[in-house]
């Protein structure tokens, strides 16, 4: 009975272990935001980051560096027919997507061939299937880090910019 019961209270105690680190939130937890753009349909998966009290573009994400437009795995979007990104054909698949931040209010938005890629820290750039330009409006501040597809427009909106692309 004794050797039962330190079992038990070992599982009991081990269990609440698991819990506590079961409900433990992510600091960027892993988002999708989908829709539907004319007849294609598109995927968007990333890590959602919170500014916390950090300077993000300039800081955080320094200006004329490739980001990975998230955090954690490169951000991915997918698209189930060719589409036009800001006028540039790219064909139906899955990308992973970066972004270099830029002072100015155009930034370089990129589409590589390698979905399944872990930040930028290997980011082989002769993989870029679509590089382009986006337009980079100011936001009233935006906490965590958000994907939203609007009529035929992509968004990405974190602290106090937005990044539209033109999605057609």
């Amino acid at each position: 009975m004794k050797k039962l019961n330190s079992i038990l209270i070992a599982l009991f105690i081990i269990s609440g272990f698991s819990a506590n680190a079961q409900g433990k939130a992510a600091k960027s937890p892993a988002m999708e935001t989908k829709a539907i753009i004319g007849n294609v349909e598109v995927r968007i998966t990333y890590c959602s980051p919170s500014v916390r009290d950090r300077e993000i573009f300039g800081g955080l994400e320094p200006f004329g560096k490739v980001w990975r437009a998230g955090a954690n795995e490169a951000t991915t979007m997918s698209f189930s027919n060719a589409v036009t990104i800001n006028g540039s054909k790219l064909s139906a698949g899955t990308y992973s997507f970066f972004v270099t931040p830029s002072k100015e209010d155009n930034w370089e938005v990129i589409f590589n061939s390698e979905a399944k890629q872990w930040g930028v820290y290997k980011l082989d750039r002769k993989k870029d299937v679509l590089v382009s330009e986006a337009s980079v409006t100011a936001i009233d501040k935006n906490e965590k880090l958000k994907y939203s597809i609007e009529g035929n427009f992509i968004h990405l909106d974190w602290d106090t910019k937005r990044v539209s692309i033109r999605v057609n």
